[in-house]
């Protein structure tokens, strides 16, 4: 009777668990085999990534799917970043979201470039009303593509709650083929305080990873005194492809005793940039191999951490015998185990922790400000996670602000005083970073000019320089030249391009009537779609106006002949 009564408990409990997301009511958005280059909530570049990334076989234009009915909420065309992003919102709260498409379905197409041709602009946001684009189930709603910051042809989809927090789409039953133990590259150990050491070091470790028959991971013993965190370095791959993805879950043990677990089933767009927060950001910015910090640090924000014990540390004992365990899972529950012996000895002749001392000191509590030369620094309160000692200088015009391995949390002032240049010269001039291994190469930082000081902001240290630009934007012709016939034509194309301080906007009009030309930055191509069906004389003059970050600018004038 008491295993029946348990029974029924337990069987009550996982229908609930189950039933949190619903199972059958999204859809694969696309018809061919769902094989991933990218899993929810791993990794990116000072974000988590939001979604699923869906192979669509090196192709671009497969067919894809709503994938439950809804209403079209949200509509975005940018030049970077998701592309032409399309927004689903369901009657059950959720919305999913479908990004890099090459193109959206007629009736959504129509409804966007009437939209664009209104404003005059290729890149819009568009919020429709529920009754405006309603979408069935199974319905086209999109062609897969390549566009904005895209690496190539791939489908990137995501499931958001009511507010707008993305969540793994895994977990409403989108099923992934994953057999796969997830990898261990690395592991390291990170001593807290000055007392405490690892292996006669007060420095992060690297630890010697010896692997199992069975899949799984021993480190070689260390010998350990103090409060120590722990890191590793960690991908996992499915079946069905080569690419290192994210992993689901990270769970850490102490002794028996669960210290620490890293979730990574959704989070807020708000705490993505804390990602930083997350990883060994400095070993990052070194060496593009990404440690996961299984510690929390003051000013963590992180909503991704379940099971909490003393942050995630561990107190090692002198004279004593542990040991620290983890579990790293996939979603398909594929797991892999670590074990880490750790004798307990305290050592007199420790290898010191070294800080760089400088003139400046950063308190992160504190707003500072910092001035040599033309340039003048603005730093908000609250703007870095940690206090540290700020290499700062000046030389003609660069700035050295420090070395790029400290993460910000929020953006700081970079200014230049241009009272000493001509007007000419003003009106050229950007603030530029350097990067490179010899900072050889120059990118513009977004720059504002108010009257005589120019300002940019950024999140970013390293150098950065007073930079000019005099040089116009060039604009070729791919598919035509001047006075062709082009009625056989489906798509006129031009390439632009500039090398200094980067293209800011571009017009172009036919017998001074602005058509829609759509810009792929990552080729520099414009491309127009005479099916817009806006050419309609047979006699066409087309200029295209190209316009760089600084205002110089080039203009392009043809005529060509259609039928």
């Amino acid at each position: 009777m008491r295993f029946l009564i348990f029974l029924l408990i337990f069987s009550f409990n996982s229908n609930f668990a189950q039933s949190k997301y619903p199972q059958d009511y999204f859809r694969h958005p696309l018809d061919v085999p769902l094989v991933l280059s990218g899993t929810f909530a791993e990794l990116r570049s000072n974000h988590f990534h939001s979604g699923l990334d869906i192979k669509t076989q090196q192709r671009e234009g497969l067919k894809v799917y709503a994938s439950a009915a809804g209403y079209v909420s949200r509509i975005k065309i940018s030049h970077w970043g998701y592309g032409k992003a399309l927004y689903i919102t369901h009657p059950n709260g959720y919305t999913s979201v479908y990004a890099h498409l090459q193109k959206f379905s007629p009736k959504i197409e129509e409804y966007v470039k009437k939209r664009q041709y209104e404003k005059e602009s290729f890149t819009i946001e568009l919020f429709p009303t529920a009754e405006e684009l309603q979408i069935k189930a199974n319905e086209i709603v999109a062609f897969s593509g390549n566009t904005g910051g895209s690496g190539g042809p791939h489908l990137h989809f995501e499931i958001r709650d009511s507010k707008e927090r993305p969540m793994n789409p895994m977990l409403f039953g989108i099923d992934i083929k994953d057999t796969k133990k997830p990898n261990i590259i690395g592991i390291y150990a990170y001593p807290e305080n000055p007392i405490s050491h690892v292996n006669m070091s007060n420095n992060r470790a690297k630890l010697r990873l010896i692997p199992q028959k069975n899949g799984d991971y021993k480190a070689e013993k260390i010998k350990a005194f103090g409060k120590i965190g722990f890191g590793v370095v960690t991908w996992d791959r499915q079946d069905l492809a080569a690419n290192k993805n994210g992993v689901s879950n990270i769970q850490s043990f102490y002794n028996g005793n669960k210290n620490l677990e890293i979730d990574f089933s959704k989070f807020s767009f708000s705490e993505t940039g804390h990602l930083n927060r997350l990883i060994d950001y400095k070993h990052f910015k070194k060496t593009k191999s990404r440690i996961q910090k299984l510690f929390i640090e003051p000013n963590n924000p992180l909503s991704l951490y379940k099971n909490v014990d003393n942050d995630g540390y561990v107190f090692v004992e002198d004279s004593t015998n542990s040991v620290y365990k983890l579990r790293i899972k996939d979603y398909q529950g594929n797991d892999t185990w670590l074990t880490i012996p750790i004798e307990g000895k305290i050592f007199k002749a420790v290898e010191p922790k070294t800080t760089d001392i400088t003139d400046h000191y950063i308190k992160a509590d504190q707003s500072n400000t910092l001035q040599e030369g033309n340039f003048t620094i603005t730093i908000p309160q609250n703007s870095f996670y940690d206090d540290f000692y700020m290499d700062f200088d000046v030389k003609n015009d660069t700035l050295i602000l420090h070395k790029p391995t400290i993460p910000a949390k929020k953006s700081f002032t970079i200014a230049y005083d241009i009272s000493n240049y001509s007007d000419t010269d003003k009106s050229k001039l950007f603030i530029a970073k350097l990067n490179g291994y010899r900072d050889q190469y120059v990118s513009y930082s977004s720059t504002r000019r108010k009257g005589n000081s120019l300002s940019t902001k950024t999140k970013n240290l390293g150098k950065y320089t007073l930079a000019r630009d005099t040089e116009n934007p060039s604009i070729k012709p791919i598919n035509f030249s001047d006075g062709k016939w082009l009625s056989k034509y489906r798509y006129l194309k031009l390439k632009i391009a500039d090398d200094v301080s980067g293209i800011r906007n571009y017009r172009a009009t036919i017998n001074g009537k602005w058509i829609l030309m759509e810009f792929d930055a990552k080729k520099g191509t414009l491309t127009h779609d005479f099916n817009d069906n806006t050419v309609t004389d047979t006699k066409n003059n087309l200029k295209v106006i190209v316009t760089d970050n600084v205002g110089n600018s080039s203009t392009f004038e043809t005529t060509f002949f259609r039928k």
